[in-house]
């Protein structure tokens, strides 16, 4: 019979078993179950629900239960639907009638609340430690690449030289506010919802502080039918995850065209890419192109929790059991794309040559141009066309602005001198963006120290 089998007088259909049943994915959560009900019995017998010894059996079998589970000695139930009435049921079983007690107090509306916090508190700490992993990376790969130019591009056309590394910065400020965001997430979500019962509290008197305190959160909820009918904090953690991956796949993106023949600004490493089955020449960035593809997956996980959530009354609804695998899913390839991107990128090569020669087309000196113009008194739009006339010039002869005679060069305005073809140099363009952020050598050098320092509070 199960559990809750006293009101009916005939039992499920074995489809309605199978469709219902959430078991296949949610003894995932047999730790968080067994250590909530760790927490749960110690509080009963704190308000004298439990005797002393009906906790003591109550603590040890479960200790046994979850050391049979680990070591695959247990199979679970599905006529028992899902972890936690399995878990239930194995208590029972082993120690009788103290077992039946442990679920005075509270419902599998706020066991599976407390659940899914505790997972996602373990699991966003393992992430932003992966996170961690990975800044770490990016600041020696800047600081080891910190003399190497290449185009920046806008609309993937030549716009202006910039450094390297501080290329790589800039995702190392994408990868550090995800770390931010799931660290903001996880705060939300430290909150107790266990002893909110089915949705509107108990009868019993209940210590929620001190179950708060035995699974490690910072304070209990407010609102019990808030309790067990929130899914916030996992659709936000879907959300950051989301962010992530997009990052990553940007990431990929510029790594995967960077690697092309074409380009040839990076190299894979031989242990992170794979060749073609019929063409022996080719060399494939698969592990940048699946960490792409894998994006999303956790889109649709996003999507699919926020399309569920959408119009369920208050409180809990069977909708909701459809919250766990695509959480489990996006966990699981955070947990898989972090650490082989980190090491991917750890083992790239760059091609400093081929960098520093792509600077040479697509007059990426022009702007440093204009603003030399309008050091000599001219407005900005002025210098803008003049200099806008001087690459059509230069387009047309098949030359850089650097390649004109200075003749030629006052043709176009009066007050150019020669000082202008040092100003025109990549090297000097690069280092003449002083204002903060930009990608001068000091500037960059100045933000490596500064992310250490975050790195380092993080420690």
């Amino acid at each position: 019979m199960k559990l809750w089998g006293g009101r009916f007088s005939k039992g499920t259909a074995k489809t309605v078993d199978e469709f219902g049943a959430s078991i296949g994915f949610d003894q995932k959560l047999y730790k968080e179950d067994i250590a909530g009900s760790r927490a749960h019995a110690k509080m009963l017998a704190k308000i004298d629900v439990l005797s002393d010894e009906d906790l003591d059996a109550i603590l040890t079998a479960l200790d046994e239960i979850e050391s049979s589970i680990e070591k695959g000695n247990i199979s679970f139930m599905e006529e028992f639907e899902d972890i936690h009435m399995n878990i239930e049921s194995l208590l029972t079983e082993r120690i009788g009638y103290p077992g039946k007690k442990i679920h005075t107090a509270r419902s599998r509306n706020d066991q599976v609340a407390v659940d899914i916090r505790l997972y996602l508190k373990t699991r966003i700490e393992e992430i932003c430690g992966l996170i961690e992993e990975l800044l770490k990376t990016i600041i020696l790969m800047s600081e080891n690449n910190i003399d190497v130019i290449l185009p920046g591009f806008t609309h993937l056309q030549h716009a202006q030289p910039v450094r390297l590394s501080f290329h790589l910065m800039a995702y190392f400020e994408m990868f550090k506010r995800d770390h931010q965001r799931l660290t903001d997430c996880l705060d939300r979500m430290d909150v107790l919802p266990l002893g909110s019962g089915a949705l509107s509290g108990t009868t019993y008197p209940t210590d929620r502080v001190f179950l708060a305190k035995e699974l490690g959160f910072a304070k209990v909820s407010l609102n019990a039918l808030d309790s067990v009918s929130d899914r916030d904090y996992l659709i936000e953690f879907q959300s950051d995850a989301s962010i992530l991956m997009m990052h990553f796949s940007r990431f990929c993106e510029e790594l995967i065209i960077w690697n092309t023949s074409e380009f040839g600004f990076v190299e894979m490493d031989d242990a992170y890419s794979t060749g073609s089955s019929i063409m022996p020449q080719k060399k494939n960035p698969d592990v940048a192109e699946l960490i792409r593809g894998k994006t999303g997956r956790v889109y649709g996980n996003l999507m699919g929790i926020l399309t569920v959530m959408k119009s369920l009354p208050l409180a809990y609804n069977k909708d909701m059991q459809e919250d766990k695998e695509g959480l489990f899913d996006t966990v699981e390839t955070l947990k898989s794309v972090i650490p082989i991107f980190n090491e991917m990128l750890a083992t790239l090569t760059f091609n400093a040559g081929n960098m520093m020669q792509a600077t040479k087309m697509g007059f990426l000196n022009a702007t440093d141009i204009a603003d030399y113009l309008v050091k000599k008194g001219l407005p900005f739009r002025s210098a803008h066309e003049i200099v806008g006339r001087m690459v059509l010039y230069c387009t047309k002869r098949n030359c850089n602005i650097e390649d004109m005679r200075l003749s030629e060069l006052k043709s176009f305005h009066e007050d150019i001198q020669e000082d202008l073809l040092e100003i025109a140099r990549i090297e000097k363009c690069t280092d003449a963006k002083i204002s903060a952020g930009g990608t001068s050598k000091e500037n960059v050098m100045r933000m490596i120290e500064e992310n250490k320092k975050f790195l380092q509070l993080l420690a």
